[in-house]
């Protein structure tokens, strides 16, 4: 248990290098070797008066569950889903982890543990539970643990789930195992009170218009002449190597850096050599500005990490080719310094960043309980770094969105997807959600900030497109739907 004791998520890597990972079909898993995929992080939950056994819940709010189903017909070993069981007190979603050197296995109420298994197809990338008979096939059983998401309030110890305060700065960093080049093994741990030491970087961006970020290789990030690459080039007066900052309002600590071309610095799920670590980091203008274009500064010393949404740092590779002058996010194992980045300031800001705004409160209402909705803002910088709110707003408000499950139960650890909204009343955002989602009967709600709970919105939508973080809770559903009614 020490490996998850202090854990909100994780990612589980199989002796194969490979990660456990939730299909969209929210039925199945499998391996792959994509850990920055938001569907490798599994949420640790807690079970009340059990302290040896805890519950894995998927992206999508399942559970991962020991089946009874053989997962081919006469073999052994059986099929592990990702299910909504009628009930908690299900035996089939309990895992107890066992230590196994710098690894865990993970052993169901049988007795059986949770395996990796490789070979030819259909064996291969498949999970099951069983109990390796042969030699060659012992290791399939063990797994190492990334944290991924850290509690850090000690306060909830003991209750049936972690506290829901996380923070971009609270990935663990080292890494015993492999090299660069290869697969990370197994990630140490750090305390709670180790991960609050991270500082915030936002001190070197707060002034800055436009900057230059220099690598330990003294060389300069740049845009691609395809404007869709980054790379690293020492002609730091390049025009490429100048790029915009941009805030997001209501949020201290992220950043967005824009190239001259206009485009985003980004971070991809696309590998970039297969079988290794480091994803491509690229340019790109995506259609919804989501996490992908988020970085958090942390300072180091007199230098800055870029840490993107799943933890992965932005990184300035060297050696021979194609490694060479590459840029990728990754989690070092051995170059530290090759994640550190000097900050130039090319041209200052001559106003302030903009600060946090909120909307004024949906109706007056003693049950709202002063409810307000957070606005964040997505100003348009055009590549001459002359600002254009126009364009931007004939596109509309953008809309993230989270679905309540069966059990009113809102997976808020993992962003929602997003889209583009035109409209302007409550009754065309429902009839839009009910088309993004394919649900009927549906209640679109929002969280209230002081007590966590889910409030309907029943007036109009915050002025100017401001955008909205809502939840959609289905007229099947109970638990927040209950919720939501008694609000009324």
């Amino acid at each position: 248990m020490e490996f998850f004791s202090k854990a909100k998520a994780v990612r589980l890597q199989s002796h194969l290098g490979k990660y456990l990972v939730a299909d969209e079909d929210e039925e199945t898993v499998r391996q792959s070797r994509n850990g920055a995929s938001h569907k490798a992080r599994w949420t640790v939950e807690f079970i009340e008066g059990k302290n040896t056994v805890i519950r894995l819940k998927s992206c999508h709010g399942n559970y991962l569950t020991a089946a009874d189903e053989p997962f081919l017909l006469g073999m052994t070993g059986k099929k592990v889903l990702q299910t909504i069981p009628a009930t908690k007190m299900d035996a089939s979603i309990e895992w107890e982890p066992v230590k196994e050197g710098n690894c865990v296995k993970l052993m169901t109420r049988e007795g059986k543990f949770l395996r990796a298994n490789g070979g030819t197809p259909p064996w291969r990338n498949s999970i099951t539970h069983d109990i390796p008979h042969r030699t060659a096939t012992q290791n399939w059983v063990l797994w190492g643990v990334d944290i991924v998401d850290i509690c850090i309030s000690d306060s909830d110890s003991g209750s049936s789930f972690l506290s829901r305060t996380s923070s971009f700065s609270s990935l663990p960093e080292d890494y015993t195992g492999s090299p660069d080049t290869g697969s990370p093994i197994i990630q140490s741990r750090r305390s709670c009170n180790d991960s609050m030491k991270q500082v915030s970087g936002m001190e070197f961006f707060k002034k800055a218009k436009s900057i230059r970020l220099k690598s330990h290789h003294d060389k300069y990030l740049t845009a691609g002449d395809n404007e869709e690459s980054a790379i690293q080039d020492r002609a730091g007066s390049s025009n490429n190597a100048k790029w915009t900052v941009e805030f997001v309002e209501g949020v201290d600590n992220i950043i967005r850096l824009k190239s001259c071309y206009g485009k985003y610095l980004s971070a991809s799920d696309e590998q970039f050599l297969l079988g290794v670590t480091g994803n491509k980091v690229v340019q790109t203008f995506p259609r919804k500005l989501d996490s992908s274009v988020e970085w958090e500064p942390i300072r180091d010393g007199m230098k800055i990490k870029l840490k993107t949404r799943y933890g992965d740092y932005l990184r300035a590779n060297g050696g021979l080719p194609p490694w060479r002058n590459s840029v990728t996010h990754d989690i070092p194992h051995r170059h530290h310094d090759w994640i550190l980045w000097d900050v130039d300031v090319v041209e200052i800001r001559q106003e302030s960043p903009p600060k946090v705004s909120q909307s004024e409160s949906l109706e007056d209402d003693v049950n709202s309980s002063s409810f307000r909705l957070m606005s964040p803002a997505f100003p348009n910088v055009q590549p001459g770094g002359l600002s254009d709110d126009s364009p931007r707003k004939s596109e509309g408000r953008l809309i993230y969105y989270n679905v309540a499950d069966d059990y009113g139960n809102v997976n808020d650890a993992v962003e929602g997807p997003s889209f583009q909204f035109k409209g302007h009343g409550l009754e065309e955002l429902t009839e839009k959600l009910a088309e993004e989602t394919g649900l009927e009967n549906i209640i679109v709600c929002s969280r209230n900030r002081v007590n966590g709970k889910l409030y309907p919105l029943r007036l109009s939508l915050p002025p100017n497109n401001a955008t909205m973080h809502v939840v959609v809770v289905p007229s099947t559903s109970r638990g927040s739907y209950t919720s939501c009614f008694n609000s009324t």
